[in-house]
């Protein structure tokens, strides 16, 4: 990135030689994510981030076709609140709850979009890859697959699994993807949404023609660059960084499910390796997360995207937990800075403030 920081800092736009060597590094890195995808570069645009590719490809997609939306009620807020908008506009949408095992039901799915197929169709289904709460693995080729014969496109938001779990596009049966740099340890502020060959989403600001007229705007050339390393870094390691994250899963969760009234949240369901989402009986989520934070423990009461909400995890209730059961869950994130060390002493730090959350509200 740091040549298009100091040196290389010309617009992609402009014709000119330093405009010229800004756009190959924004060709490349188009190239190096479509790699990682098994798609052509041109199946790429790139965003601020995942939110605002979650927010073109529902937008996109209800603009261009007729019928409602059936979504995953455990989705991120960029697909939740781009279907809620919808919803208040007169669109048909229908929020599949759940599993209590933070599952989600083929039947659930089937049941969703035959009843839209009473009432006009369904234009949409977005259901995501990797549960950004709990880790929980939806089986995406399925749902799409479910979609398609229903004569809906399909959106997999895929930030999560992204760098972690095996797929291609294709491999997900999926229209649109999304993709959130960050995740792979890329720059904030840089996304993609990649979309089948054939599809042509609208633009969600009007502009210029950047991005072939998909997403106008002056590209932030740095962060765009650093996607793409951090893309083909990420392809490149996933073997051996899920397997280690997969070690470090599990030892935490062996002595995590030691201590007395705690509990996996999705603990039943087929799980990816980034996350731990923990209930705590007898604590309150708030307490235990600032007696957590002050033993230098980084953990969440949800995702980054809700920090600063006092209401419990649209998740876990979307799995039927209570308020209070959700209230009293926290989630922890396993990444390239934590090791077996780590784990180890976040565990004993964990079970420390699990006894003073308790005895805080014991008083």
């Amino acid at each position: 990135m740091l040549p298009y920081l100091k040196s290389e800092f010309g617009n992609p736009s402009s014709v000119h030689r330093l405009g010229q060597t800004a756009r190959r590094g924004v060709e490349e890195a188009r190239e190096r994510v479509a790699a990682t995808l098994a798609v052509r570069s041109r199946q790429v645009v790139f965003t601020s981030g995942a939110t605002e590719a979650d927010d073109q490809a529902v937008f996109a997609a209800a603009a261009a076709r007729p019928g409602g939306l059936v979504v995953n009620a455990g989705e991120h807020a960029a697909v939740l609140e781009a279907a809620r908008r919808l919803a208040a506009q007169g669109r048909d949408v229908t929020f599949v709850p759940l599993a209590p095992d933070g599952g989600s039901p083929l039947a659930a799915w089937e049941a969703a979009l035959a009843a839209q197929a009473t009432r006009g169709g369904t234009a949409l289904v977005a259901a995501m890859l990797v549960n950004n709460e709990t880790g929980a693995l939806l089986d995406v080729r399925a749902i799409a697959e479910l979609a398609h014969a229903h004569g809906a496109l399909f959106l997999c938001d895929a930030v999560q699994g992204y760098g972690v779990e095996e797929f291609t596009l294709a491999s997900l049966g999926a229209d649109f993807v999304t993709l959130s740099a960050h995740k792979v340890y890329g720059p904030k502020g840089a996304g993609a949404l990649v979309f089948k060959e054939g599809i042509e989403p609208a633009p969600l600001l009007a502009g210029g023609a950047q991005e072939r007229g998909h997403r106008p705007g002056t590209h932030a050339v740095p962060a765009i660059v650093g996607l793409g390393a951090a893309a083909i870094l990420a392809a490149e390691r996933l073997p051996a960084e899920r397997a280690r994250l997969t070690g470090l899963q599990a030892r935490f969760e062996v002595a995590a499910g030691a201590m007395a009234g705690v509990a996996i949240n999705a603990g039943g369901a087929r799980r990816s390796v980034k996350h731990t989402n923990l209930r705590v009986l007898g604590a309150d989520g708030e307490t235990l997360l600032m007696l957590l934070d002050e033993a230098g423990v980084y953990a969440s009461a949800g995702s980054a995207c809700a920090a600063g909400s006092v209401e419990p995890s649209h998740v876990l209730l979307a799995m039927g937990l209570g308020r209070d059961e959700a209230k009293a869950s926290v989630r922890f994130s396993y990444g390239k800075a934590v090791d077996e060390a780590l784990v180890d002493e976040a565990a004993i730090r964990l079970s420390a403030a699990v006894e003073r959350a308790r005895s805080v509200v014991a008083s």
